[in-house]
């Protein structure tokens, strides 16, 4: 049983069988890299039963850049966006989480229409 095979010019790895020097986006930040600009150098794929593959794209670690700092302004612009999440459209208060795309207003908004 092959683990690699090769769609156009990117290699294609089944779940589990990547081999060392290539990580995801999510594991290149668990260790305080980013892509920085590189292109994908494989593919990885997980099956699923009655849908097509769930796909990940695999970057070169030795290619990768470091994670870029966290400024005061970056921390502020974040901080503010956070907030504006927490506001409820209908009633203007601070819920106090997130509140859910799907209800669009704090829950007892949603539960009063």
């Amino acid at each position: 049983m092959t683990t690699a095979s090769v769609s156009g010019s990117l290699p294609v790895y089944r779940w589990r069988f990547a081999p060392d020097g290539l990580a995801t986006r999510r594991q290149l930040r668990a260790i305080g890299l980013r892509p920085g600009g590189q292109d994908v150098a494989a593919e990885l794929q997980r099956p699923r039963r009655r849908r097509g593959p769930l796909v990940a794209y695999l970057y070169r670690i030795d290619a990768a850049k470091p994670v870029r700092p966290m400024t005061p302004g970056r921390r502020a612009a974040l901080a503010r966006a956070n907030r504006a999440r927490r506001i409820c459209p209908s009633c203007g208060r601070d819920a106090g989480y997130v509140i859910p795309a799907a209800l669009g207003a704090c829950v007892p908004c949603a539960d009063s229409n």
